[in-house]
């Protein structure tokens, strides 16, 4: 690789610094992958809009092969194998708002449940090996291929694999439909046959819109198999419709709360709303986004301070107020 060349485009290098950087703090700092990996390509977006053609194609006087992120089907090849390291930096970088909105709505609400139940670990191994496998799918019917391939779709559709392998039965929520996607409570299972459907028939019909599905199918089939193997040891299918937590026998529930705690704190009509809706919500997962939610609005009742919470706990460090849910 000429150094001087790839050292002139600096915007290269800081996506590139985002994308290994964002990991490395999400794992230093035991957050959850699915939040640093939307920030991260949100970040990202926002200055391939500013340098789109240096990122995603590189230079464009004849050298354009060394400094593009975007992954392309030849590199592959002896020559050109060097730039092999553009199939991670390419699951960061996408073409347009609507490209990055879809692959992060949908990895938001199918992500965030099945982090929870494997960990960071796993789920970030079988995000980024998916995204390959996803990518060389693609590449191995188009090997001759310099159009660069770029999008987290891949990746994304990885998870949905290794979630409808390991809990088919879990119910979430998701953007489903043709053209205008609405949310629906849904089951894993029937949402991977969905969407896996859709690319099925475009892939079989050779439909052309500048979208590579084979990515997509493959990143899929790559995600329950990792699935199979990370997750083989723990019992993850699901009986009688009923929910198994990963690594238990029991069903899953909704941890106990103290409502009439949370009530006391609901001392406006926005705070009474969204008492209402955790009240009332039985997926765990969108019952705790309306409870963070909730915390973070309320106020002490004896000095209108606002009120900090931790691990059940909540308090005022301004007075001798103490609570907990």
């Amino acid at each position: 690789m000429d150094i001087e060349i790839f050292s002139q485009h600096w915007a290269s290098i800081l996506c590139i610094f985002i994308m290994v950087g964002a990991i490395l703090f999400a794992l230093i700092k035991k957050l959850l992958a699915v939040y640093v990996l939307i920030v991260s390509n949100v970040i990202i977006f926002i200055v391939t809009l500013l340098y789109y053609s240096e990122i995603v194609h590189g230079v464009e006087n004849g050298l354009q092969l060394y400094a593009g992120l975007g992954f392309r089907s030849i590199y592959l090849s002896t020559e050109l194998f060097p730039q092999i390291y553009t199939l991670f930096t390419s699951m960061f970088i996408h073409g347009g708002f609507f490209h990055l909105f879809g692959n992060m709505l949908i990895f938001f609400f199918i992500g965030l449940p099945f982090e929870q139940r494997i960990g960071f670990k796993k789920f970030l191994i079988i995000y980024l090996v998916s995204g390959i496998c996803g990518a060389l799918t693609h590449s191995l019917f188009n090997l001759e291929s310099a159009i660069p391939l770029i999008g987290a779709s891949g990746a994304i559709f990885g998870i949905m694999g290794a979630f409808a392998y390991s809990y088919p039965r879990d119910e979430v929520i998701m953007p489903i439909g043709i053209g205008i996607m609405f949310l629906t409570r849904i089951k894993v299972m029937y949402a991977v046959i969905f969407f896996a459907a859709i690319e099925t028939f475009i892939v079989w019909f050779d439909v052309q819109d500048q979208t590579a599905h084979l990515a997509h199918l493959g990143g899929l089939l790559a995600g329950a198999l990792l699935a199979a193997l990370l997750i083989r040891k723990q019992k993850t299918h699901t009986k009688a419709g009923k929910t198994i937590y990963y690594g238990s026998l029991e069903s899953q529930q909704l941890r106990k709360l103290a409502l009439s705690n949370l009530q006391n704190l609901a001392t406006t009509p926005e705070l009474k709303k969204m008492f209402n809706k955790i009240k009332n919500e039985n997926v765990p997962q969108v019952r705790d986004l309306w409870l963070e939610h909730f915390l973070e609005k309320t106020i002490c009742p004896k000095c209108k301070k606002p009120l900090n919470h931790f691990e059940g706990k909540i308090w005022c460090e301004n007075c001798d107020f103490k609570s907990s849910y």
